[in-house]
């Protein structure tokens, strides 16, 4: 049986939030019907202002469900130090979920979310020891029958060509994990433009290695790189021999979300 995930991320529910890009996402993925969408973070673009919350709230539940969801950077308030040092996801524990591990299962598949998103991060990102920890106990329940998906929100791997190092910290560690416990698909955010690899690349001793998948900002007018100004997403098609993620552009000429590259992995 093959399952379909819609992969999103960083909406920035603020200035330049793009609602016309938002709506036709909204419509296209109830036209998709996938298993499960899953958003890797960054609802807002400021989460000190309660509006942008209310606003994340509202396309939240205009998204289908299921989902699973995790927080980013900036859903970490950023000018009140406060919140920022000791209660950091406040708001979005308010707003979005107060689960900060969510599991979701099908028969064959578990996606498993993490938070990289801390009140000392400012843009780089860190799976902390708790983290590992909650992440190895979770993906210890699962057999090698079932295909294993984590979502964060920081990357491991750097766009190809890119002049800065944004990896998250520790990224090394946390692929080791990832192997250890056969994580099959790995889906991240935060760079602004998307991007799919593998972990053996960057280790290539690693004994399964990981696919890596990277959404663009989906509704942001802060596309970088490659994406520079765009929107963009992924949907990811998982059966029981192959892997296939197609990476969705906004054409603004057609108001719609299009495939503009396809990648097929054998599953392993």
């Amino acid at each position: 049986m093959a399952y379909r995930i819609l992969h999103v991320s960083d909406l920035h529910t603020g200035p330049p939030f793009r609602q016309t890009v938002a709506d036709t996402l909204v419509a296209q993925a109830h036209t998709i019907k996938p298993d499960l969408v899953v958003v890797s973070g960054d609802f807002v673009q400021r989460a000190d202002f309660v509006a942008q919350w209310r606003a994340a709230c509202a396309l939240r539940e205009a998204l289908p469900q299921p989902q699973l969801v995790v927080p980013g950077n900036h859903d970490v308030p950023l000018f009140h130090l406060h919140l920022r040092l000791f209660n950091p996801l406040g708001r979005y524990r308010r707003y979005v979920t107060t689960e900060l591990n969510p599991v979701f299962e099908l028969p064959g598949l578990v996606v498993v979310g993490a938070n990289t998103a801390h009140g000392l991060t400012s843009d780089g990102g860190r799976l902390s020891r708790t983290q590992r920890a909650n992440l190895r106990r979770i993906l210890a329940r699962y057999g090698p029958e079932v295909y294993k998906v984590v979502v964060w929100h920081h990357p491991v791997a750097n766009l190809p060509g890119a002049r800065k190092d944004r990896v998250m910290r520790g990224a090394a560690s946390a692929m080791q994990v990832l192997d250890e416990h056969r994580v099959g698909l790995l889906l991240t955010g935060h760079l602004h433009a998307g991007y799919v690899g593998h972990t053996r690349t960057m280790m290539p001793h690693l004994e399964h290695g990981t696919i890596i998948c990277q959404s663009g900002t989906t509704m942001s007018g802060r596309g970088h790189g490659h994406e520079k100004g765009q929107n963009s997403c992924n949907l990811i098609t998982i059966d029981e021999q192959f892997i296939q993620i197609s990476q969705l552009l906004y054409q603004a000429e057609v108001q719609q979300f299009v495939p503009v590259a396809e990648y097929r992995f054998l599953r392993i």
